[in-house]
């Protein structure tokens, strides 16, 4: 054998038809089975250890919309925004004495007549969309992505017409267009697959959410042979499967945002696939900061810490000149953009460290307010900016909330990914009134700034889910809204000429940021006391110190280590963060 019988690139149901009937062959019994995988997984599991492979997958997208083709195989890369329960399908019958599969299809099409040992099959419906705040360096090239997918398909097309013309099967060849039309189960569509009784069933009316941008393009993705507890709401995961869409009917891209205005309800049993296309998941794999990195990956095992030490001396010197020389203010910030939670103690998320740097107001922040932000997201995959105005808290919906009158979850401001990088201006607030809107949006803010927890509204009861969202607040006094873990006044001394970057800098710090995130990081036995002692002297010395900052001491010194790429920390870091605390707290005299 020179390879495979079929092309998974191109023809992917073919591959499944082709390993159902291998199964088939060795045993397998779709009375019995339920649905469950007969080999699928393993056959398509490679491409995620196969970067070449991989990269042959187009990512689809608003852009790789207009030039896919049904029935290929694609990759969505996005954040489970809803979770839309369980559908029943028509998964096999028997053709004569054949077994069929429609498996990781919208449409069957069994042969004419009544099938035979009908076996219906169910499948997990995920509403997904393209994470909130995903930067452009994220992102491959549509143009790149079309010419790889049209070089390949060009070198395959004589041997996959082949290849289809051997393994047409009699479910195909035998079935007219009038007999399909002819029995009610030869086109059972994905909208008249009968729905099961979850309460989180698909809607039978138009429940599209409103999309983050005009150009944000969701994906209903349907699952099959996976956990239900494998993957959970805001999981930003990459799903490799079967695309298909409605391509005769399909969407204006430029006009996405009016999704939720123009179905009818008519249509509108699940998501018409003219306006949001599925993808029948073959294999998944949720995503870490380094899967958006382009030709890197974390360095943890071939990269000294002299590397690590020069890399960060890179990084904090563009830092420091982005903040107009103020050397501190650099220090904190990294530390912050290195913080995580890796531990929750009763309410407290432990490894959070959000800055609140003040003295900035309306004439500083297009300088050094507009400059840091910008370069944040060159350096961070996903950002967020959250203007804090009066007018914008009493009108902004910032908690998710569920409509029961379309059974769909509807997005708010802070459903984000875990990472997300959040910059909460206050340098335009004014004196004002909030209403009951704006005071529900500040306590939602001040508890995800404090507890990392957002309130979701479920309408007869409200649920807390647990998130990871690095939050900088810029304020002209210490904000009172945001309640800190470091209050910082700023002080630049210039104005400096902003930096050019090369692609390979950048790409440099953004894999020594997700490096130093990934480490792990504890405290040797012989510093543990020399750190307790220390920590007493302080809090006899400052009576006001809590738990809270002692824990912030920690969290800071956890960062401090593994900005230079160490895992255990040393007396020289513990030293450096206790300078930096003495430095931060003469400048709030």
């Amino acid at each position: 054998m020179g390879g495979p019988a079929y092309d998974c690139l191109t023809n992917p149901l073919g591959a499944v038809r082709f390993s159902f009937a291998n199964a088939l062959s060795s045993g397998y019994d779709p009375a019995s089975s339920v649905g469950k995988d007969w080999g699928v997984v393993d056959l398509f599991l490679p491409y995620f250890s196969d970067e070449s492979a991989l990269s042959q997958v187009p990512i689809l997208d608003s852009s790789s919309i207009k030039w896919l083709q049904p029935n290929t195989l694609v990759r969505f890369r996005g954040m489970i925004q809803d979770m839309l329960g369980n559908e029943f399908y028509a998964g096999a019958c028997k053709d004569g004495a054949t077994w069929r599969t429609n498996k990781f299809s919208d449409v069957s099409q069994f042969p004419e007549g009544s099938p035979t040992d009908l076996q219906v099959w169910e499948r997990r419906l995920l509403y997904c969309v393209p994470v909130p705040g995903q930067n452009q360096w994220t992102e491959c090239s549509s143009q790149e992505l079309r010419n790889r997918f049209l070089d390949l398909t060009g070198q395959n097309r004589e041997k996959r017409v082949r290849v289809d013309e051997e393994m047409t099967d009699s479910m195909e060849s035998n079935t007219s267009e009038a007999g399909i039309n002819g029995s009610p189960f030869k086109k059972m569509k994905v909208g008249e697959a009968t729905p099961s009784t979850s309460e989180s069933q698909v809607p039978q009316s138009s429940g599209l959410p409103p999309a983050t941008n005009t150009d944000s393009l969701p994906c209903l993705v349907k699952m099959y042979d996976s956990p239900e507890s494998e993957l959970k709401l805001n999981d930003v995961v990459e799903f490799l499967g079967v695309l298909t869409f409605d391509p005769n009917v399909m969407m204006d891209t430029d006009s996405l945002d009016e999704i939720s205005d123009d179905l009818s309800e008519a249509e509108s049993v699940q998501m018409p696939s003219r306006k949001v296309p599925r993808l029948h998941c073959l294999i998944h794999r949720k995503l870490e900061t380094q899967h958006f990195l382009h030709g890197s990956s974390l360095f943890t095992e071939t990269k000294s810490p002299q590397i690590f030490k020069e890399i960060r001396e890179s990084l904090m010197k563009y830092l420091t000149g982005l903040l107009g020389n103020d050397h501190i203010a650099a220090q904190f910030l990294l530390l912050h953009l290195l913080s995580k939670v890796h531990g929750r103690v009763d309410n407290v998320a432990v490894g959070k460290l959000s800055l609140n740097l003040i003295h900035l107001n309306k004439e500083s922040m297009p300088i050094f307010g507009t400059q840091l932000s910008n370069a944040l997201k060159n350096l961070l995959p996903f950002t967020q900016s959250v203007p804090l105005t009066i007018e914008y808290l009493n009108t902004a919906s910032f908690g998710p909330k569920k409509d029961y009158g379309i059974n769909r979850l509807m997005p708010g401001v802070l459903q984000i990914a875990d990472g997300t990088h959040l910059i909460l201006d206050e340098t335009e607030l004014q004196p004002g009134t909030l209403n009951s809107v704006g005071v529900e949006n500040a306590n939602l803010l001040k508890n995800l700034l404090e507890c990392q927890k957002v309130e979701y509204d479920f309408q007869y009861y409200k649920m807390e889910m647990a998130s990871d969202v690095q939050m900088l607040i810029f304020s002209e006094g210490k904000s009172n809204i945001m309640p800190a873990d470091l209050v910082l006044p700023f002080q630049p001394s210039q104005v400096n000429s902003l930096e050019v970057i090369t692609p390979e800098t950048a790409e440099a710090w953004r894999c020594y940021l997700a490096t130093c995130k990934s480490l792990s990081h504890s405290i040797g036995q012989e510093l543990q006391q020399v750190v307790e002692n220390d920590l007493v002297a302080a809090r006899q010395t400052d009576r006001s110190l809590g738990s809270q900052d002692l824990s912030r001491l920690l969290t800071m010194a956890r960062m401090m280590s593994v900005s230079y790429g160490e895992t255990t920390l040393s007396l020289e870091h513990w030293q450096m963060v206790l300078e930096l605390e003495r430095l931060r707290k003469e400048r709030l005299k």
